[in-house]
């Protein structure tokens, strides 16, 4: 239960519907959960889900941690003592058994209706999360809500292609890594030899994204690189073991390496950074590898890096 109030609080800071079903499941770009969407719910612009053409009914999409699912059927089972008026009901889906909520709730224009379900992927949770503003609720209904719920899908892997489009930047060299991941709306593009089970420390990845700011000066270029290398999510123990400067692709950049440990089971990787300055913020590269892997992932990071270029 903890879980899909938490994750309600997170739908609304990341974005800020009831009548009859389109014919087949939609799968937001680059998600791996899909619904069929209510009549009047087209693909949202400005996040991952559906939204009415006046922007008032949204219906926001998103994946957590596999265990998230878990937590939310072990309290639906297992805490009796939960109210029943915020107690999770259980629906069947085209992707399994579900759980969902339903709460009368506001938001900035005022009382709304709220509804949340989260349902497994096997190695995810999908997650939705749908708004209706209360004179909407005679179109999108509890009835209809719960109904587009029960159409919800799951697809095992995303069309490289179809990810790729949704980036900032092109990549020309994919370093022939065996999963391409959008890492939800932030475009970031994670690429990896693991996954989710076994852990993606255990293997060769690489986690391409863009940083808004960077620094204006040359001379603060080298405290930033070390900064942002530090702050590596899902790293311990982090020694830098080289900072300075280079050129990419014949712009200003830095390259940072550290060795430290990793993920849940504490591997011993070494990693490398790469920061390309440019007048709209810094195109950040990392590539990890367990420490005993890095001779042979090492040109693979670099091919990658060599490929990416600007939209």
């Amino acid at each position: 239960m903890t879980y899909l109030r938490l994750l309600s609080v997170f739908a609304w800071l990341v974005v800020t519907v009831g009548g009859a079903l389109a014919a087949d499941p939609v799968f937001p770009p680059g998600a791996r959960v899909g619904i069929t969407p209510l009549v009047g719910l087209n693909p949202a612009k400005a996040f991952t889900g559906f939204e009415t053409e006046d922007q008032s009914v949204k219906v926001l999409i998103a994946e957590l941690p596999a265990s998230a699912y878990g937590e939310v059927m072990n309290s639906f089972k297992n805490n009796p003592s939960i109210p029943a008026a915020v107690k999770p009901e259980s629906l069947e889906t085209s992707a399994g058994t579900a759980y969902y909520t339903v709460e009368n709730a506001k938001n900035a224009s005022g009382p709304v209706r709220h509804y949340a379900m989260i349902l497994s992927g096997g190695t995810f949770s999908g997650y939705v999360d749908v708004q209706v503003p209360e004179n909407a609720t005679r179109i999108y209904s509890d009835d209809a809500v719960r109904q587009m719920f029960t159409s919800a899908v799951i697809r095992k892997e995303v069309p490289v292609d179809e990810q790729l489009a949704l980036m900032p930047f092109k990549v020309g060299n994919l370093g022939d890594f065996k999963s391409v991941r959008a890492l939800g709306a932030t475009g970031a593009l994670l690429l990896a030899d693991g996954d989710e089970t076994t852990g993606f420390e255990a293997a060769p990845f690489m986690v391409i994204g863009l940083m808004a700011s960077s620094p204006t000066q040359p001379d603060d270029r080298a405290r930033f690189a070390e900064q942002a290398a530090r702050a590596i999510p899902g790293m311990h123990s982090g020694r830098i073991t080289m900072s300075e400067p280079v050129r990419i692709d014949g712009l200003a950049g830095y390259e940072t390496r550290i060795d430290a440990t990793s993920g849940r089971n504490d591997t011993q990787v070494t990693l490398v950074q790469w920061l390309r300055f440019g007048s709209g913020g810094a195109m950040r590269v990392i590539g990890s590898a367990p420490r005993d892997q890095w001779e042979k992932a090492f040109p693979r990071f670099r091919a990658v890096r060599d490929g990416i270029e600007p939209r």
